[in-house]
């Protein structure tokens, strides 16, 4: 006899609905393509970002490719980062008849990304290279870990 989870089947309805209306709200194009850039879901995950750390910072890498660093715009309040600005279309003109396939998406995004805890905003520093913004934020005294020492008696 097989042993099943009294609320196996309600957890599968729960999973399959979740799937239904996770791709029912994911904004569309007229085309019936998703877009990264239109409101909604999809643009709230543009860029992609990794969020890492250490004792002394939080790293933030964003793949942010054929974006103008003038056009890039990083703030911070309390503690959550803000990354915006906007990625050209492809120059020249060009109508939207002339494209046999558009997979780059164009336009204004923002990005914000909830930090674990606060840093020392006086002391951020980004850089853009190669397709990549690296933001280095150094943790606030505060929230750097600190060890105690145990008085033994």
């Amino acid at each position: 006899m097989t042993y099943r989870h009294p609320f196996y089947e309600l957890d599968q309805l729960h999973n399959e609905i979740d799937r239904m209306f996770g791709s029912f709200f994911r904004p569309m194009e007229k085309n019936g393509r998703r877009s990264a850039f239109l409101p909604g879901v999809s643009a709230r995950a543009y860029p992609k970002i990794n969020l890492y750390d250490d004792v002394n910072n939080y790293y933030v890498e964003a793949l942010a490719p054929g974006i103008d660093p003038t056009k890039l715009e990083v703030s911070i309040t309390g503690g959550v980062l803000t990354l915006s600005g906007e990625k050209t279309a492809v120059p020249g003109g060009l109508k939207p008849e002339a494209f046999h396939r558009s997979e780059r998406a164009a336009g204004r995004f923002i990005r914000t990304i909830e930090l674990p805890n606060l840093v020392d905003a006086n002391k951020i520093k980004a850089e853009y290279k190669n397709g990549i913004l690296l933001i280095t934020l150094p943790r606030a005294e505060e929230s750097k870990p600190k060890a105690i020492a145990v008085k033994v008696s």
